[in-house]
């Protein structure tokens, strides 16, 4: 059968083509936008209906009411966009690299140099990355506790209701990215690295748009394209591409609602704010952490949409927008949980427990937020100011601190304790952070610091004046003051600052627009000098970044083994080494068709329990502050954390529950493991 479901697929890829046609203009960039956004516009609500008739795990059901909803959305763009051209995909394509060779060979030879090198960089990195997609299982945190366990879970039930899982994220976390999963994993014939599709896709997608928001405002195509290939070297967004994280997905979510937004200025068709409005619930279903990047998005359609020549115009566009969104949030919004949450917990985001964990309660009085909120703000200005990439070598380590010594200076002089106030912290802050924190989450890279930044800065006080910068500066400054203030400082909030990326890229529009920075200009050779030692750095930090990945490591590196050829478990494993060997013992035992009663806790990693073909059934029997529950009659096996099957718990540990060998000597590890046991019940 998984010969007929990959036609499915393709087929239900070229229907999305088709359709697509008759919403975007002949423009490639917009039509490769649109298609994704159908593709995901399609499987989301699907998933929400298939849940509901308790027919998550049907392959067919998925195949017929993808198309089904596929068939609504083009019943609703047809009626809305009366008046679209026809084209050919091919031609518009052949048009394009036609374009694109002619462009080349118009570029000077300095600026030929430098997209050499950006283009080098990136094919580099596109195929290594496809080849640890394709080969390596995922390994991620997150996805061993929340994300990827609740897919198989809510497969083997047959629905995504509400269940009770081990990790809150299991139950609370909205759904619209576990459908999309979900989908690809069943209709590849269930190949587990299909769980990374969209986030692999969204990669790409985010690149074409910021390309294509480039030229809506910038209008130059060397502009353009290094915007783009500025942002794919971006290191936070960068290192995600192989992951199943979901903060890459909503970044693409986001730019294609940017995208939407910066067309419709350009054109004043409403069928961008219909998208927009479309975008809009997409990307606020996805996750609620777009609630903190609210006031950006208010300040970019304040600045495409909202400035209007008479009030008859704005309300037009107004309402327009406003319906848009509206039915947006009501399909892809809404049903993705956050409704469910307050039924159960009280609180669209969760239990309180999960909300105090990182939220700004944790500041306390409203002068404490401010005051720490504002050490928050100079923590990660200073995470941004790291030659991150290159710091994983040991001479890249030696000349960032090099280069880091004023700021320290600095901060001993002007006594603001970024590392000595540690209350207010997930993880305390670090002049010099923990080799696994930089490596696995940096920030943009020297792109950031050595470029963007300070435009950022220059353009917001109007030494350098340019009205959509002003605003995209703006934008900038409202989403880096909701990651400071919103929550405790945490090392691990690189991978929010992914967004923020996508107002600081369009900043080195400037350097092919603004008079006074442009490298367009003939001599001006210290500045183009500058901005070629930049482009070699943030190519060499890439590259870095990507191979000396410790957490997916394409070679052998740092005296671990290649991702593709490590054991699956003691990878999937990785960032908790002290449990490794009882996760393998357990591997051994335990039948791959087996049914498991889980004991666990809150941090532990279930995911790899399912087995190498995902095919062994979990039960969770402590499920989130519900107390210990009682051993399901249908389960053949018992795994259990010690903390939790004890002398004092309604189960009792027994003689002959076997120990499985967790490494309980181990120190150096962001959380401990916990000391695992197996019993047979029958």
């Amino acid at each position: 059968m998984g010969f007929v479901y990959w036609l499915a697929f393709l087929l239900f890829l070229y229907s999305i083509s088709f359709v697509a046609k008759k919403i975007a203009q002949p423009s490639l960039a917009e039509w490769l936008i649109v298609c994704f956004m159908l593709f995901v516009g399609s499987i989301i609500p699907a998933g929400f209906i298939l849940s509901a008739f308790d027919l998550t795990a049907q392959t067919w059901a998925w195949i017929a009411a993808t198309f089904v909803a596929l068939g609504i959305h083009y019943v609703i763009w047809s009626s809305l966009i009366q008046s679209q051209p026809s084209y050919s995909i091919r031609a518009v394509t052949a048009n394009r690299a036609a374009t694109f060779r002619f462009w080349t060979k118009e570029l000077s030879v300095y600026l030929k140099t430098i997209f050499f090198f950006m283009f080098g960089t990136i094919a580099v990195i596109a195929v290594t990355n496809l080849i640890l997609v394709l080969f390596t299982a995922p390994n991620e945190w997150d996805s061993m506790t929340g994300h990827l366990n609740r897919a198989i879970r809510y497969i083997q039930r047959g629905t995504m209701a509400h269940f009770g899982g081990t990790n809150w994220n299991m139950d609370t976390y909205p759904k619209s990215l576990t459908t999309i999963q979900i989908y690809s994993y069943l209709i590849s014939g269930k190949i587990e690295n299909a769980f990374k599709l969209i986030h692999h896709t969204s990669y790409y997608i985010t690149l074409v748009c910021v390309f294509g928001i480039a030229q809506r405002i910038g209008r130059n195509l060397s502009a353009s394209f290094f915007c783009a290939l500025a942002y794919g070297m971006f290191l936070n967004f960068l290192m995600q591409a192989v992951t199943t994280e979901t903060d890459i997905v909503l970044t693409a979510y986001l730019s294609c609602l940017l995208y939407f937004l910066f067309t419709y200025y350009s054109t004043r068709n409403n069928k961008y704010l219909y998208l927009s409005g479309l975008a809009f619930g997409i990307v606020f279903g996805h996750k609620v952490t777009f609630a903190l990047l609210l006031p950006s998005v208010f300040v970019i359609m304040l600045y495409t949409v909202f400035l209007a020549p008479d009030l008859k115009v704005f309300f037009n566009r107004f309402i327009k927008l406003a319906i848009a969104i509206f039915l947006g949030m009501l399909v892809y919004t809404f049903p993705t949980g956050y409704i469910k949450n307050i039924m159960v917990f009280g609180h669209p985001i969760g239990p309180p427990t999960a909300l105090k964990h990182q939220s700004v309660e944790r500041f306390g009085s409203l002068p404490n937020l401010f005051e720490q909120g504002s050490r928050n703000v100079v923590r990660y200005t200073y995470e941004f100011c790291n030659l991150d990439g290159i710091r994983n070598a040991q001479w890249g380590y030696d000349l960032n601190t090099v280069m880091r010594k004023p700021l320290v200076i600095l901060e001993d002089k002007l006594r603001m304790r970024l590392d000595e106030e540690t209350e207010y912290a997930i993880v305390p802050f670090s002049f010099q952070r923990r080799f696994d924190n930089f490596n696995a989450n940096p920030y943009w890279g020297v792109f950031g610091f050595a470029l963007i930044l300070p435009l950022i800065f220059l353009t917001l006080i109007r030494v350098f004046r340019s009205r959509v910068h002003w605003f995209l500066a703006l934008a900038f400054c409202l989403h880096f003051a909701a990651i400071s203030y919103s929550a405790v400082y945490d090392p691990f909030k690189g991978r929010y600052f992914i967004e923020t990326g996508l107002f600081g890229v369009l900043f080195l529009l400037l350097l092919f627009s603004n008079h006074r920075l442009s490298i367009l200009k003939p001599r001006r050779n210290i500045w183009k000098g500058y901005i070629m030692i930049v482009v070699g750095l943030a190519c060499i930090s890439a590259v870095m970044s990507v191979y000396l990945n410790i957490r997916c490591l394409p070679i052998a590196a740092y005296g671990y083994k290649s991702a593709l050829e490590t054991d699956r478990i003691q990878l999937q494993t990785f960032a908790r080494p002290d449990i490794t060997k009882a996760y393998q013992t357990f591997d051994s035992i335990v039948p791959k068709d087996a049914t498991v009663a889980l004991a666990t806790i809150n941090d532990d990693f279930e995911y790899p329990l399912y087995g190498e073909d995902l095919s062994r059934k979990l039960i969770s029997i402590n499920p989130f502050e519900q107390g210990l529950k009682p051993i399901p009659k249908e389960a053949d096996y018992l795994f259990y954390a010690k903390s939790v099957i004890n002398d004092t718990s309604r189960i009792k540990s027994l003689p002959q529950d076997i120990r499985l060998g967790s490494d309980t000597t181990i120190t150096n590890v962001a959380v401990r493991g916990e000391d695992y046991y197996l019993r047979k019940l029958k």
